[in-house]
């Protein structure tokens, strides 16, 4: 090759590795467009609710059927069970009291299909020991009138919480004479 057309040679060489360099980039794949992070909503509460009788295909729903809770809080608000309440620093039942309690027996001699525990409560007054041993013999003395009533003593429990779980909290008579009470809890079926 002479001289002369070496120049020729490189810029022919030069051309011809520009443009194979200079090759088009093929364009990028168009990147996906995120998609959308849906949140799923809470669950709604369900309700329950139950379907009115129809006298002609549904028996009647009995409340005291259902649960303790519900059987509890029908026999309450329709007076068949109620609470015994107590003088200060006392165990005897009062006639409100011996009244209350032949309901309860009464109640509880129909449907003797509840197992019931009367727990003993007290004021905040005294000692936590004086205050339990308080609870009991309320508790037993309701325990005594309604077994004399006729209710077997198998369906029956009886505790005592002393003052610890009072139903009211304010340091005032009105409040401590809310305190002192055997309550009627109906716990369990035969």
């Amino acid at each position: 090759m002479s001289v002369r057309r070496l120049p020729f040679a490189v810029l022919a060489a030069l051309l011809v590795f520009s443009f194979a360099c200079n090759k088009p980039v093929p364009p990028e794949p168009p990147v996906p467009a995120p998609e959308p992070v849906v949140t799923p909503e809470p669950p709604k509460p369900v309700e329950v609710t139950r379907p009115e009788p129809t006298p002609e295909k549904d028996p009647v729903i009995d409340p005291l059927d259902d649960d303790l809770l519900i059987a509890q809080q029908y026999a309450e608000e329709n007076g068949l069970l109620g609470t015994v309440y107590f003088e200060f620093d006392r165990s005897e039942l009062s006639p409100a009291a011996r009244e209350r309690l032949a309901k309860n027996a009464a109640f509880l001699k129909e449907n003797d299909k509840f197992v019931v525990t009367i727990e003993g409560h007290c004021d905040e007054r005294g000692t936590s020991e004086y205050n339990l041993a308080l609870g009991e013999r309320r508790s037993n003395a309701a325990l005594d009138y309604v077994t004399e009533l006729g209710v077997p003593s198998s369906r029956i429990r009886t505790i005592s919480y002393g003052e610890e779980r009072g139903a009211c909290a304010e340091s005032s008579e009105s409040c401590w004479g809310k305190n002192r009470r055997a309550y009627f809890r109906l716990t369990g079926r035969n």
